[in-house]
């Protein structure tokens, strides 16, 4: 048989299958849905997205830093809502981009275009591998923390039972996000109201406690007040740790709808709602707290409930669960789209980037979040890694503000339905250069020379296996992938038109 032939008989046989698709389609009435993330987040989703993983449990459990750095309440109070403004300004740089750049993957499809692959990678390398696995364990336990406390009235909770209980709130965000997009935005819904209730209760106790008059504590409020730059510097570095959260949006751009529209409004709308919640629960923490007795406290809001809201004060750890159980959804959300997006992109193996055939969801890419998160969770302590590496996070950042800076001279061809003032990711630039080197500076320590070369490394893999292409890591991933596709009834996603 001829090559004419060949390409007769082929071309014959997918329009047979067309037509038999076609015919099928037409009996059952239902659309072939292209293998791609469907535009299923509104901006009632993106909000709570937002606000779901900014308000993690900081802000119920230990606010202390922040006070423990400024000295005293006046500063403490003012130094949170500057916080709030500079995550503000970072967020419109990122409206901009997110507008302008509708791909998912946040920082990393910002740093692609302005900079080139390899910035892209190492950002993709620390987050994917350190970041956000590292802070999903430890989102999941403290919320195994708090779960379990009841269970245990007289002593803290087993370290083992801490930790299993922790893997399996992350086994089951990990379900829960790989069924269905809907209900991960369902769920994050319904977890950040609950945050919000909490929040409003706390707030409204307060309220009734200054109209009784308890504002002592509220009183000299810059007495005591730190003269130290660096002090005060560090005092911004913990409370804009507490704001980290507002990019999260930019990473599910593509699934977003309108997001020319609903990107600006979540991000106009989230910021600021989260900094008020922030401002008026230290407001009202104060009220029946000295500050002494809140830096010494182990659970702030507990201990408010405690003193204010006997004998219903067990809402509150009950809530803190749900805030805790609310973020880590949001935290794997958005880090299984930035594994997906590094994978369509060749910088992680190519199954990160296939899509459930069924439920339309980067599953293998969310899996492979909670894999490691979980394998996170196994160590005594994983607070010291993510606060070593969170640094890095302010210097990509910076980096991509600057990146927003440079396009508006090298790529001004390209729409941009928002644009903001240059001063403003000017100003960010700045303000990440002094985050990345205060802590080193104030406090050099090898613990940051072991994060920076982590993040080298990234380009012992980079340089055979991206750039080169090497042919003998294919030939090992090739069965595993066409296994896992079998396994998962996964297919790699088509190209948007």
């Amino acid at each position: 048989m001829d090559d004419g032939s060949l390409k007769k008989e082929k071309k014959e046989s997918q329009n047979g299958s067309t037509g038999h698709r076609v015919g099928s389609q037409a009996k059952d009435q239902k659309p072939v849905k292209a293998t791609v993330l469907h535009k299923e987040v509104g901006l009632v989703s993106g909000i709570c997205l937002i606000v779901g993983t900014m308000i993690g449990s900081g802000i119920f459990i230990s606010p202390t830093s922040v006070l423990l750095h400024s000295g005293a309440v006046g500063p403490c109070l003012l130094i949170w809502t500057a916080c709030g403004v500079l995550a503000m300004m970072g967020a419109f740089c990122y409206a901009e981009l997110g507008t302008m750049i509708t791909k998912s993957g946040g920082t990393y499809a910002y740093l692609m275009e302005s900079f080139g692959p390899i910035p892209a990678y190492l950002f993709s390398w620390t987050t994917v591998m350190v970041l956000k696995p590292s802070s999903l364990a430890i989102i999941s336990m403290s919320f195994a923390k708090y779960a379990s406390t009841p269970f245990y009235p007289d002593c803290p909770p087993p370290v083992l039972v801490t930790k299993c209980l922790a893997a399996a709130a992350a086994l089951l965000i990990v379900t829960v996000n790989c069924l269905s997009v809907k209900l991960a935005s369902y769920v994050q819904i319904f977890f950040t109201g609950a945050k919000l209730f909490i929040i409003a209760v706390i707030v409204g106790a307060g309220v009734v406690m200054l109209a009784q008059g308890k504002t002592q504590n509220l009183s000299n409020a810059f007495e005591g007040a730190s003269q130290s730059f660096g002090a005060i510097g560090l005092a911004f570095y913990n409370g804009l740790w507490a704001f980290d959260g507002w990019a999260q949006l930019n990473y599910i751009t593509e699934e977003l709808k309108d997001p020319h529209r609903n990107l600006p409004l979540a991000i106009v709308i989230g910021i600021p709602l989260v900094s008020v919640c922030y401002v008026l629960v230290n407001v009202a923490y104060f009220t029946v707290m000295t500050p002494n007795e809140l830096l010494l406290s182990p659970a702030v809001a507990v201990t408010f409930g405690d003193r204010v809201l006997y004998p219903l004060s067990w809402i509150v750890p009950l809530f803190v669960v749900f805030s805790t159980f609310g973020a880590a959804n949001g935290s794997c959300f958005t880090a299984g789209r930035l594994a997906y997006v590094s994978g369509r992109e060749g910088h992680m193996v190519k199954i990160l980037s296939y899509i459930s055939l069924r439920r339309y969801t980067p599953a293998p890419a969310i899996m492979f979040n909670g894999l490691l998160a979980i394998f996170y969770i196994m160590p005594a302590d994983i607070n010291t890694l993510i606060n070593y590496f969170s640094f890095t996070q302010w210097g990509f950042y910076g980096l991509t503000s600057l990146g927003l800076i440079i396009m508006r001279f090298t790529k001004k061809d390209l729409h941009r339905p928002v644009k903001v003032p240059i001063v403003i990711p000017g100003l960010m630039v700045l303000v990440s250069c002094y985050l990345v080197l205060a802590p080193i500076i104030d406090k050099p320590e090898v613990e940051y020379l072991y994060c920076a070369s982590l993040l080298l490394a990234g380009l012992l893999l980079y340089i055979p296996f991206v750039h080169l292409k090497v042919r003998w890591g294919r030939k090992l991933m090739g069965p595993i992938t066409m296994h896992l596709q079998l396994l998962m009834e996964l297919v790699p996603p088509e190209k948007s038109e």
